[in-house]
C-alpha cells in the first residue's frame, strides 16, 4: 500500500474545506501575524532596560528553537489526539508568554517567557498542527493549494497585524502594547473549535494507521529526500528569521526613518500573500523540488543585489517585495512533499521534524545576527552567510525524489 493511500484515511468523515481553509487561516493569521512583529520591539525592550542586542537576539533565538523542540511533540498530540485540544493550549501559553514579554525585568526571565513560552504556544498554533488538518481533511488533489491559501493567511496577517503592532507601540507604549497581543491571541481558542476532526470526536473510533510513530520516524530519517529536505528547510528559517528580526535595526544603523522598517515588514507580508499562494497552485502542476530550489536560488540573488545598490527607501521596499514573493513559499511545496511521499496519518509529527530544521537555522540566524553585530558594529557577516546559505539550499533540494514511499508488498513488487 503507497503512503498517499494509508487506511488512516480511507473513509474517514471529513469536514467542509471552506471550514477547515477559514478556522486554519485565521489562526495561522493570528499567530504567524503577531510574531513577524517581533522585530519591532528590539530597539524599545533593549533602550528601556540596558540590554544588548544580544540579549533579545538570544531570547528570540531561544523562542525559535523552542518552537522548533516543541513542534515535534505537538504534532504527535495532534496526530494522536486532533488539533483542537493542542491549538486550544496553544492559545493559553502564547498569552502568557506575551504577558512575560512584556514584565520580565530580567534576560533570562526575558529568554524563559519570550523564549521558551511563547516558542512553545507558536508550536501549537502554525504550520504543523494546522498542516495536518488540511492533509487529512483535504484530498490530495488539492492539497497543495489548500496549504498554499494557508500560509497566504500568514502572510496577510503579517501585512495586517505588523503595522497595528507598530502602532500600538506608538500610541500605548511597547509593555501596554504586549498585554494588547496577549488578550487578542486567546481568539485562537474559539477559532479552534472549528477545527474538531470527526476522526478524533469523543466516543468514535480513533483513525487506523499502519504505522507506530516510532516506525514512521526511523522510516522518514533514513530515507535520503527527506534529510535533503531538512537540510534545505534550514536554510530557509536562518534566512527569514534574520531578515524579520533585525532589518530593522540594519536600517535604523543606516539612518532611515523607523516607518520604513514596519513598512518594508508589512510588504513583505503583502506580497507573500502572492508568494505562498502560487508556490501552493504551482505544487499541483510542477516538481515541488524545482519550485523550492528555484525560490532558495532567487533569495540568495535578491540579497546580493538590496545589498550592492544604494540604501534608500525604495530600494527597500523593492527588496521587501521580492522577499516577500519567497518569503513563507517555501512552506506549501515542503509540507506538501511530506505528505506525498509519507502519506498523512503522521504528518503533523513529520512536519515538525522538518520544521525542526528550519527552527535550528532561524536560532542561529536570529542569535547570530545580534552576537556578530555586537562584536563588529555591522551585520555584513550574517548577510554573506544568508546569501551563500541559499546557494546550498538551491543544490540540496534539487535531486529530492518526490514519488510516495512504497510499503510492504508494493515496495516488493517493485524491487521483483
Amino acid at each position: 500500500m503507497s503512503a498517499e493511500t494509508s487506511p488512516a484515511t480511507a473513509h474517514a468523515p471529513r469536514l467542509p474545506i471552506a471550514q477547515v481553509l477559514l478556522c486554519g487561516a485565521a489562526i495561522v493569521m493570528l499567530s504567524m501575524g503577531i510574531r513577524h512583529g517581533f522585530g519591532l520591539w528590539l530597539l524599545p525592550i533593549t533602550e528601556a532596560q540596558g540590554w544588548t542586542r544580544e540579549h533579545f537576539s538570544w531570547a528570540l533565538a531561544v523562542q525559535n528553537l523552542s518552537w522548533g523542540v516543541f513542534g515535534i511533540f505537538a504534532g504527535m498530540l495532534a496526530d494522536r489526539f486532533g488539533a483542537f485540544k493542542v491549538l486550544v493550549l496553544g492559545a493559553l501559553l502564547y498569552a502568557l508568554g506575551l504577558v512575560g514579554m512584556a514584565l520580565s525585568t530580567t534576560p533570562l526571565m526575558f529568554a524563559l517567557t519570550t523564549g521558551v513560552l511563547i516558542g512553545a504556544a507558536q508550536a501549537g498554533t502554525t504550520f504543523a498542527v494546522i498542516y495536518g488538518v488540511i492533509g487529512r481533511q483535504v484530498p490530495a488533489e488539492r492539497r497543495s493549494w489548500a496549504m498554499g491559501v494557508a500560509a497566504a493567511a500568514g502572510s496577510f496577517g503579517q501585512f495586517l497585524l505588523v503595522p497595528v503592532e507598530g502602532f500600538l507601540i506608538l500610541s500605548f507604549g511597547w509593555q501596554e502594547a504586549l498585554l494588547i497581543l496577549a488578550a487578542a491571541v486567546l481568539l485562537i481558542a474559539p477559532l479552534a473549535w472549528g477545527l474538531r476532526e470527526p476522526g478524533f470526536a469523543a466516543g468514535q473510533i480513533q483513525p487506523v494507521r499502519e504505522q507506530s510513530i516510532w516506525q514512521a520516524l526511523r522510516e522518514a530519517s533514513a530515507y535520503r529526500s527527506f534529510q535533503l529536505l531538512m537540510a534545505g528547510y534550514f536554510v530557509c528559517g536562518f534566512q527569514v528569521v534574520f531578515i524579520g528580526i533585525h532589518l530593522p535595526s540594519y536600517l535604523k544603523d543606516h539612518n532611515l526613518e523607523p516607518h520604513v522598517a514596519s513598512t518594508a515588514l508589512a510588504l513583505i507580508g503583502l506580497f507573500n500573500v502572492l508568494g505562498t499562494y502560487a508556490a501552493g497552485v504551482l505544487g499541483q502542476r510542477l516538481a515541488k523540488r524545482k519550485i523550492l530550489a528555484f525560490i532558495y536560488l532567487s533569495r540568495s540573488v535578491a540579497i546580493t543585489l538590496f545589498l550592492l545598490a544604494p540604501l534608500t527607501p525604495w530600494s527597500v521596499y523593492l527588496f521587501a517585495a521580492v522577499m516577500g514573493v519567497l518569503w513563507l513559499s517555501t512552506v506549501p511545496p515542503t509540507n506538501a512533499l511530506v505528505a506525498q511521499i509519507f502519506g498523512v496519518a503522521h504528518l503533523s509529527m513529520l512536519g515538525g521534524f522538518v520544521f525542526f530544521s528550519h527552527q535550528i537555522g532561524s536560532f542561529l540566524g536570529v542569535w547570530l545576527g545580534g552576537l556578530l553585530h555586537d562584536l563588529t558594529g555591522s551585520y555584513d557577516i550574517v548577510w554573506g552567510l544568508a546569501v551563500g546559505l541559499g546557494l546550498v539550499a538551491a543544490a540540496l533540494n534539487w535531486p529530492i525524489k518526490e514519488h510516495p514511499i512504497q510499503r510492504g508488498p508494493q515496495r516488493m513488487k517493485a524491487a521483483a
